[in-house]
């Protein structure tokens, strides 16, 4: 049987600017912007690419806006992928990898190069290099 993740929520304080960040600066489709009565609504995204999609929006978590960190992005080529998110006005840090747990500045080796950013709510995202496929 396969298993596979879909959604994740990401609480954040306004929708409209979320929704910007996130489609306009990252870069993320959007799927869906649609409500659900008065007391919800629900912003499906995607990054390109992807078989997850996040969902922001109203009524659909208790979660307090900025709590999630540690949500990850897989790309091919982490300085096309810094380009991209400063060229969005996205405020990313430098290309880091780890050394003995702690962040170092510069490429590492396999799986080892990563960028990170936070969206207005400050929720935490890592984007990581993988290595070249054959």
């Amino acid at each position: 049987m396969d298993w596979k993740l879909e959604v994740v929520v990401v609480p954040v304080s306004d929708v409209d600017r979320a929704k910007h960040f996130y489609a306009e600066r990252v870069g993320f489709a959007v799927d869906t912007d649609s409500r659900i009565g008065e007391e919800a609504r629900i912003v499906q995204l995607t990054p390109r690419g992807s078989g997850c999609s996040i969902i922001i929006g109203t009524g659909i978590s208790e979660s307090r806006p900025g709590s999630m960190q540690g949500l990850q992005l897989v790309v091919d080529d982490i300085d096309a992928a810094r380009a991209h998110l400063v060229a969005g006005g996205v405020d990313v840090s430098p290309v880091q990898h780890f050394e003995e747990g702690v962040k170092a500045e510069g490429r590492g080796g396999d799986w080892n190069s990563f960028v990170f950013f936070t969206d207005p709510d400050g929720n935490g995202w890592a984007v990581q290099e993988r290595p070249a496929r054959d």
